[in-house]
């Protein structure tokens, strides 16, 4: 392999180590301070120069703190003559602001796209965006992962007896149906309807689920309302068990809690993001061999796409 470096950001140090550790090799030193005013500071501590760079830094919560480390570290690896810079971003926040939903307001993915492109970076590295137009946003390689490799392999171990894939909404089918063709399974979808104003959605289930080990997969777990609501629909209609799997596991405001309190077995997520409480239905899977497996590829010039093929 080529000479190259690994630096981290603050966010998710524990990620980074892991990767690190599977590519048997150090993390790169850098310091990140703080001003009084909270001003973001990073001295690289070692020499760059001619060098291939990885830095790896999660856009997750505080996500405009761990955004702008990023863009810091970046600006500061460009003017200390890296020779390439690839951000390897496991999470990329802002990635729901993908669109014009209503009139007046931004499409800030692009925003962050263009932030990370002037800042310096040469190659992004990313796992299961939001939405996949978000690559065209960048005039630079993307490499968007796909979490579904990791899950698939924990699910097939599970031997469920009956499994069946869902959608929780219309708009994660085609996650749902690319997930259910890995495993050579039928899908469900729910219809999520709101029939009156301050009423409650009404959960319609598309598909028999009668006896079922439904599989309910999304990109992301925020609050964990609709896979909450989702599973509750699958046990009214007869479902033998509900496992809920996310690449990544957001969980803010109550998701710890409706996790703990729902009608879900089971809920599977990745690393991509740090947890910071514990859940006995939570299962975190680690992705930073995956990821490592790319550096490797990246440095050597040979296909990643071959890895999800």
């Amino acid at each position: 392999m080529q000479d190259f470096r690994i630096f981290t950001g603050s966010a998710h140090r524990e990620f980074s180590q892991k990767v690190a550790r599977v590519l048997d090799i150090e993390l790169s030193q850098a310091e990140v301070t703080r001003f009084s005013d909270g001003e973001i500071s990073i001295r690289l501590c070692e020499s760059v120069r001619g060098k291939d760079v990885f830095v790896i830094q999660p856009t997750c919560a505080p996500t405009n703190d761990n955004l702008m480390e990023l863009l810091v570290m970046t600006d500061a690896l460009k003017r200390s003559s890296a020779k390439s810079i690839h951000a390897i971003v496991p999470y990329f926040g802002y990635a729901r602001q993908d669109r014009k939903a209503a009139p007046r307001v931004p499409i800030t993915a692009k925003l962050v796209a263009d932030l990370l492109q002037r800042a310096g970076i040469t190659r992004l590295i990313t796992m299961d965006l939001h939405a996949g137009q978000i690559q065209g946003f960048f005039d630079i390689p993307v490499d968007n992962l796909y979490g579904s490799i990791v899950l698939k392999e924990h699910i097939m171990t599970k031997e469920l007896k009956n499994p069946i894939v869902a959608s929780p909404d219309i708009g994660g089918v085609a996650r749902a149906r690319y997930f259910a063709k890995l495993l050579g399974l039928d899908i469900v979808i729910i219809d999520k309807r709101r029939e009156k104003a301050n009423e409650s959605e009404v959960m319609n289930v598309i598909g028999s689920v009668e006896g079922k080990d439904v599989i309910l997969i999304d990109d992301m777990i925020d609050t964990a309302g609709t896979i909450v609501k989702a599973a509750a629909a699958f046990k009214e209609k007869g479902a033998a068990s509900v496992i809920a799997l996310g690449t990544h596991a957001v969980f803010s405001g109550p998701a710890y809690e409706r996790i703990h309190n729902s009608a879900i077995d089971e809920v599977i997520v990745t690393d991509t993001i740090p947890m910071h409480q514990k859940c006995d239905k939570i299962k975190v899977l680690s992705v930073a061999p995956l990821f490592a497996e790319v550096i490797k590829r990246i440095n050597k010039d040979e296909s990643v796409n071959s890895l999800f093929v």
